[in-house]
């Protein structure tokens, strides 16, 4: 394993638990899925909301807080669920917030079963085009999509990011073409807003110290779990050196 690998090359199974004793598993506040959720009229306890790659549920108990509506959580990791629920029932939730283990690209429900579709930092695994592409289906009429996704801010950037980021994600691009994509998609865009850098530092890289010190301990003599961390560490000096380049962006639309 070298720099020139990607967060692909590693073990799903791997990457899970190293995430799995973080509250977010992607940049993010609870204030931005407040921000986000305000874009949205209010949503009563018969509103149903679906949080698709919810892994821990960090932002989900957020909405939760903030909302009365009905939340599913859908990961594709059963030890990501397993805490989502025991966060949903420390939190007095679990009448209402329930996760379950299912994937994006096969959703489990009938046809505009949601008021609003919910995704942070997750759509990347199935493309953000198709996702709004599919998910479309499974939104009621006049219901909302709300989704993080990783974006250009420049049209132009320097190689080794540039590099970085293509091999990661192909489909990273600028706010204006994914905006063209939720409306070719079947939506109205109502609003986009860029993360903070606190999303990715206080409430994201911050956190993976201790989550790399219970991980390597876990792994010890672990070759394979060694480069992982090293590997999210790189990231993380990706995002110091050239954080004027790339971010995420917050994405509201309306099913038209």
């Amino acid at each position: 394993m070298s720099k020139d690998n990607t967060i692909h090359d590693f073990e799903l199974d791997l990457i899970c638990d190293y995430y799995s004793s973080m509250e977010r598993q992607g940049p993010g506040s609870p204030e931005m899925t407040k921000r986000a959720l305000e874009f949205i009229p209010f949503l009563s306890n018969d509103a149903e909301i679906l949080d698709i790659g919810c892994g821990t549920g960090g932002q989900t108990m957020t909405i939760a807080k903030n909302t009365q509506a009905k939340i599913t959580g859908l990961d594709l990791f059963p030890k990501f669920i397993d805490i989502f629920n025991r966060n949903a029932a420390t939190h007095g939730f679990q009448n209402r917030v329930k996760g379950m283990v299912g994937k994006m690209e096969d959703l489990p429900f009938p046809k505009e079963s949601f008021d609003v579709i919910w995704s942070e930092g997750a759509i990347y695994n199935i493309g953000f085009l198709r996702g709004m592409k599919e998910w479309y289906e499974f939104i009621k009429k006049d219901g909302y999509i709300a989704v993080s996704e990783a974006v250009w801010l420049t049209d132009e950037r320097p190689d080794e990011i540039h590099k970085f980021w293509t091999e990661a994600y192909p489909e990273i691009d600028t706010i204006s073409v994914k905006i063209d994509q939720m409306q070719s998609s079947g939506y109205l865009p109502i609003a986009a807003f860029l993360l903070p850098e606190n999303c990715w530092t206080t409430h994201f890289y911050d956190l993976h110290e201790a989550a790399q010190n219970i991980f390597l301990k876990k792994y010890a003599g672990n070759k394979t779990a060694e480069e992982l961390v090293e590997y999210e560490s790189f990231g993380k000096d990706m995002y110091e050196k050239y954080k004027a380049y790339y971010s995420y962006v917050f994405f509201i639309g309306k099913k038209i």
